[in-house]
């Protein structure tokens, strides 16, 4: 089936498309041969660095692994889907190289406008980020499940390769999934120090994919500038990713990030993201009791303790009751129904942002149930892991149906795609899904 019929070699929009593509890769290779200290090492990220060390830091494009993943979190990110309009293969390939040379371009060397560029033409540089620092950008690919196989029909020769750890996401209780902002084929995601990097980032990935690929659904997010090592809060006021995969562990990254043999080869050293933006009603949290908002967490705000214990990293104590016998950690707390003791030792690795969306009309969820204009903000919820199955979807089956949390927020759109690894110089993204 296809969207968008391009696979006439005559067709003016298929050789425009070639013709740009080879041209964006053909300007992408030029700073890139001119600057081989910064991109030609494939050099291994320093998690002990700090991850805000200014914008003038550099976050390495080429390696085993794509960045954005394990790196230290970011100020700014861009997330993008997109649907494949073509169903041309080699059209697709194209892009997906026209996208590797920008990629690598964008996070390394700055840009720069022609001082002689032809006034009658556009530039070839929109110029936004002309004089700004790379800023620790990072852009992330993904493959989701309609790339291989849509309403099935096998459109580029995949179908036999998509693995069984993309499998859909279940439906789970209480999503509200918003059908324009739910999937997509391919995904890209700008992380940066400076939103307007992340913004011309994700610019110019839409450039290149005229007449390929179109936009499906996006949403951007930010972190606070808290200290080096130390937890974000999110915007309910709470030490957002306490318990995490350390990414600075290679045997627990193996164990639960990135992919490994059960998989097709072209996954190997890859990892699978689920992407969801839940709407959160910050308005009634902020007027809940500060000992219901700890009983719903699990955690003291302050200190970001769990029940019961002093300091952010001290172990959930699932056990614990008071002098009457109850548990200190309420049954149904967010903090209880993630922890790996309650999911099988499940973990995964979250690299979530906030988000705010200026305001909507949104119906309230309580007494005096009307509509009102409110802010259309949350958490663009993002994780990481080696086999969905095992990670997100055996945590959240739980916690849809039990957690505490669940009457303040609302999953509203979501994503999952398999995020290929990394790439060394002369290679593309994906390249051995097509080879």
């Amino acid at each position: 089936m296809s969207r968008n019929k391009l696979d006439n070699p005559s067709n003016p929009t298929r050789r425009n498309f070639l013709t740009r593509a080879a041209t964006a890769s053909a300007i992408a290779v030029a700073p890139i041969v001119a600057s081989t200290n910064a991109l030609a090492n494939p050099a291994s990220h320093d998690h002990k660095r700090d991850p805000h060390d200014g914008l003038a830091a550099t976050e390495p494009f080429w390696g085993k692994h794509q960045g954005g993943i394990a790196t230290p979190i970011q100020r700014n990110t861009y997330f993008m889907a997109f649907d494949v309009t073509t169903t041309d293969r080699t059209e697709l390939i194209h892009l997906l190289k026209a996208w590797t040379q920008a990629a690598a371009e964008m996070t390394q060397v700055a840009p720069t406008m022609d001082p002689h560029a032809d006034p009658l033409q556009p530039p070839q540089d929109p110029g936004a980020t002309v004089g700004l620092p790379a800023s620790r950008l990072t852009i992330t690919f993904g493959f989701g499940p309609t790339l291989f196989n849509l309403d099935g029909v096998d459109r580029f020769g995949i179908a036999s390769q998509r693995p069984a750890a993309l499998a859909d996401l279940p439906r789970f209780p209480g999503d509200q999934l918003i059908p324009e902002r739910t999937g997509g084929d391919l995904s890209v995601q700008a992380c940066a120090n400076d939103m307007q990097i992340v913004e011309y980032a994700l610019r110019r990935m839409v450039s290149l994919a005229q007449g390929v690929a179109k936009i499906k659904w996006a949403q951007n997010g930010f972190t606070a500038g808290f200290k080096p090592n130390e937890t974000p809060r999110n915007q309910m006021g709470f030490k957002d990713g306490t318990i995490n995969v350390p990414t600075n562990n290679p045997t627990e990254m193996h164990k639960f990030v990135w992919a490994g043999d059960e998989g097709p080869d072209w996954m190997r050293d890859g990892s699978y993201m689920v992407i969801r933006p839940i709407r959160i009603a910050l308005e009634h949290w902020d007027k809940m009791k500060l000992g219901f908002q700890e009983e719903t967490i699990g955690r003291h705000k302050i200190s970001g303790a769990p029940i019961g214990k002093q300091h952010e990293f001290d172990k959930l104590d699932l056990e614990a009751t008071d002098k009457d016998g109850n548990l200190l950690i309420a049954e149904n707390s967010h903090a209880r129904l993630s922890a790996p003791e309650s999911n099988d030792g499940a973990q995964i690795l979250r690299r979530a942002f906030n988000y705010d969306n200026g305001v909507a009309q949104i119906a309230e969820r309580w007494p005096p149930w009307r509509q009102l204009t409110t802010f259309d903000a949350g958490l663009l919820f993002q994780c990481y892991q080696r086999d969905p199955r095992a990670g997100f979807t055996r945590m959240f089956e739980k916690m849809s149906k039990f957690d505490m949390l669940n009457q303040f927020t609302t999953h509203i759109g979501s994503g999952l795609f398999a995020c290929p690894p990394g790439v060394q110089p002369g290679e593309y993204i994906g390249q051995k899904l097509f080879a």
